[in-house]
């Protein structure tokens, strides 16, 4: 995914409107991260209804698709115990996620910030983040 220029807090709202728009279409309570290049947070929202943890689980997507800088529907099968990835979910100070859900946001093929979204299922989570994405491009 790519931002044209650098990705403004009011593009990070969008994002976080886009994706609870997204939800609401499948009746889903989501948490929604958007995450700096730093790991901060320029933007976050949780339904009433959606589950605590979806914040944790929403954010570590986030965070792990920056670091990674690659979509977490694309690492699930590299933290598999034959995968290459397997030990690094637990040799971080911070631990990354790797569940569908998270998506890195580039500029010039480097990541500028990242989605992630949680509390509803993996391929649900997936989804809202994709469809949220496709503000940027508008």
């Amino acid at each position: 995914m790519t931002a044209h220029d650098y990705l403004t807090t009011q593009d990070a709202e969008k994002l976080i409107a886009a994706a609870h728009h997204a939800a609401n279409e499948v009746d889903v309570s989501i948490s929604i991260s958007v995450l700096d290049a730093g790991g901060n947070f320029p933007a976050f929202s949780r339904d009433d209804r959606a589950v605590l943890i979806s914040r944790e689980t929403g954010t570590r997507k986030a965070f792990t698709a920056l670091q990674m800088n690659a979509s977490t529907d694309e690492l699930v099968e590299t933290t598999k115990s034959t995968g290459p990835f397997y030990t690094l979910q637990t040799a971080l100070d911070r631990t990354l996620l790797f569940i569908p859900g998270g998506i890195p946001i580039q500029r010039e093929g480097q990541p500028i910030r990242a989605l992630g979204v949680g509390g509803a299922s993996p391929e649900q989570d997936h989804a809202i983040a994709m469809a949220a994405l496709a503000v940027l491009d508008g």
